[in-house]
């Protein structure tokens, strides 16, 4: 091109270096993760280190740059409190420069650190907490619930075993905010199918002892004991109903069941249990192979939240890579502009109101006899379509939503 006055040339081409500096901008020239989760608490192997690997692999398997700049990876032990979530991730956003927040541990932890992202303006993305408030009543522009809630959870085994006559309930719950969450959730979906809660015990996060819960489930001569409570105590609430011989008269519902627990509890105890999950490593080949890198690392298989935290991490580095910035509000536009197909997710897609929308599974877990290999443990009962899985979006409380 010609410049037509002296000094053009050297003018546009100034001009059009700012514009490129600008296209591709990285604060502090480095974008910077946060795994905030329970390392050393009753959730660790549902989340915890292996949450932090998953969050390297998936890096490292990006290339450990994104538009030219590095990527690093940091991580804090929540000890599963409120209080000191927020504080954490507040010092990681004031201090260290944080861009994005990952995982979040339990419902309570989440809340708090979500809200923390919602007043810097930075990406949250929760993969380990079930609470549907966090794409309700506390949804945030900037927060993405990744993997399940609780009622995707209740959703499908719910209906599945009130369809088929299981339709009286009793709850053992963990007494948080995603205990409270998936009870609920369950009660609603029991009497919407025509069923009926007949009680529940609820017990704190640090109980050893489940004797009491589990006969006060077993004189409720409910059909269906349904264990809305988490990690180390599901398996403790779990390994006492065996212990009882609940499962042979009543049928035991694992609402908040992970692969991981069943590995603890063995096959013997946890065999004929119904489970749903967003994601299993024996799915097919795809998954195979991921899980089976996944398991070189930290010698056991991944559950769907650690599953979850190596695909959204993908995920948001993508959608950096695209916005050509880490700024969040053109992080998020990408987010949820581009579909989400990997190994955890095929057509998933985040909704306005941050809620990512995938298929579920309703599984069972295996008898001793049934399972050929280590870590085979379901059988996939049905297929629950993205649609048919989460609240629709019409009933979402997200304020932000257009109405």
């Amino acid at each position: 091109m010609k410049c037509p006055k002296p000094g053009c040339c050297a003018a546009l081409f100034a001009f059009s270096a700012m514009t490129l500096a600008q296209a591709t901008t990285i604060s502090d020239n480095v974008v910077r993760i946060g795994v905030i989760t329970d390392l050393s608490g009753f959730l660790s192997d549902v989340t915890g280190e292996g949450a932090v690997t998953a969050v390297r692999m998936a890096v490292a398997d990006f290339g450990g740059k994104v538009l030219d700049k590095p990527i690093e990876v940091i991580a804090a032990d929540n000890l599963n409190k409120a209080d000191l979530a927020a504080s954490q991730v507040r010092t990681w956003f004031d201090t260290q420069q944080v861009d994005m927040i990952i995982d979040l541990g339990n419902s309570a932890t989440a809340l708090s650190a979500a809200q923390i992202a919602t007043q810097k303006n930075r990406v949250a993305i929760a993969t380990s907490p079930g609470t549907t408030r966090l794409t309700n009543e506390n949804c945030g522009p900037s927060t993405i619930h990744y993997a399940y809630d609780t009622y995707a959870l209740a959703n499908g085994i719910v209906k599945a075993l009130v369809k088929e006559g299981h339709d009286s309930w009793y709850f053992v719950t963990i007494d948080f905010a995603g205990g409270h969450s998936i009870e609920r959730d369950a009660s609603d979906m029991v009497r919407a199918g025509g069923g009926k809660v007949v009680g529940a015990a609820r017990h704190p996060i640090d109980a050893s002892d489940f004797s009491s819960y589990i006969l006060q489930a077993q004189a409720s001569k409910a059909k269906v004991v349904g264990f809305a409570t988490a990690g180390q105590a599901a398996i403790n609430a779990i390994k006492t109903a065996g212990e009882f011989g609940l499962g042979k008269s009543q049928v035991l519902a694992g609402l908040y069941v992970f692969i991981s627990d069943v590995h603890s509890l063995g096959l013997k105890t946890a065999q004929n249990m119904y489970v749903t999950t967003g994601f299993y490593w024996d799915l097919n080949e795809e998954s195979r192979k991921w899980a089976r890198r996944y398991f070189e690392k930290v010698k056991r298989m991944p559950t769907m939240v650690q599953a979850a935290d190596y695909s959204a991490t993908m995920h948001y580095l993508k959608a950096v890579q695209a916005a050509g910035t880490d700024e969040t509000a053109a992080v998020m536009k990408k987010m949820k502009e581009i579909p989400i197909n990997d190994f955890f997710a095929k057509n998933g897609k985040i909704r306005e109101d941050g809620r990512m929308v995938h298929d579920m599974y309703l599984a069972q877990v295996k008898k001793p006899a049934d399972s050929k290999y280590p870590w085979d443990y379901y059988t996939i009962k049905a297929v629950i379509p993205a649609e048919q899985a989460f609240q629709p979006l019409s009933k979402s409380t997200c304020a932000r939503l257009a109405r």
